[in-house]
C-alpha cells in the first residue's frame, strides 16, 4: 500500500493512476520474485543503469562548460556519484544473474598476537606427541651425557680452578 502511494506521488506526470490496479500489479510482481522469476528485477536494474549512465554523461558535459570552479566541482561530484551508482547497479544485476558460490569452511585459523590456533575437523584436539626422543643426547641408552658431576680443571688454563663453597649470607659482603 505504501509503495503504491509513493509510486503515484512520484509518477503524477503520467496522469491519474488507479491505486488498486497498481497494488494488484505490485503484488503479482512480488509473487513472481518469490517464485524465482527475476526478469522484472533484471529489466529494472538494466534500465536504471542506463539512466544513471545518461545522468553521468549529462553532468560531465555540464561540468566541462561550467563558468565557475564551484559549479565545475559540484557537477563533477554529482557525475561521479551517478557513475558509482551505475557501477553498483551493474554489480547488483551481475549478482542476480551469477549468484556467488557458498563454501563450507572446515578449518579456522585464529591468530591473536604470536599465538595461532589451527582447528582441524578430522583430528582430535588432544593427542600424544609423536616426536621420538633425540638419541644423540645419550651416550649409552638410558645414560645422559650431563651427569651433574663437577668437571676438573684443564692444563690449558690452570688459573681457572674450581670455586670453593660459598656460604650464602656470610660470603655476600666479600
Amino acid at each position: 500500500m505504501q509503495a503504491g502511494t509513493t509510486l503515484i506521488t512520484y509518477n503524477n506526470s503520467f496522469g491519474d493512476i488507479d491505486l488498486n490496479s497498481l497494488i494488484s500489479e505490485l503484488a503479482e510482481q512480488c509473487q513472481a520474485s518469490i517464485d524465482g522469476d527475476l526478469k522484472r528485477a533484471e529489466s529494472m536494474l538494466t534500465t536504471q543503469a542506463h539512466t544513471l549512465d545518461a545522468i553521468f554523461n549529462n553532468l560531465a558535459k555540464r561540468a566541462i562548460t561550467a563558468e565557475y570552479m564551484a559549479n565545475l566541482d559540484i557537477y563533477l561530484k554529482l557525475a561521479l556519484r551517478a557513475q558509482s551508482q551505475c557501477r553498483a547497479t551493474w554489480e547488483a544485476l551481475s549478482a542476480i544473474k551469477n549468484p556467488p558460490v557458498m563454501g563450507y569452511v572446515r578449518q579456522a585459523n585464529i591468530a591473536h598476537g604470536p599465538q595461532q590456533v589451527n582447528n582441524e575437523a578430522d583430528v582430535p584436539r588432544a593427542r600424544e606427541n609423536q616426536n621420538a626422543q633425540n638419541k644423540l643426547m645419550e651416550q649409552i641408552d638410558g645414560e645422559r651425557l650431563d651427569t651433574g658431576t663437577k668437571g676438573t680443571t684443564g692444563k690449558a688454563d690452570p688459573a681457572m680452578a674450581t670455586l670453593g663453597e660459598v656460604d650464602g649470607a656470610d660470603d655476600e659482603g666479600r
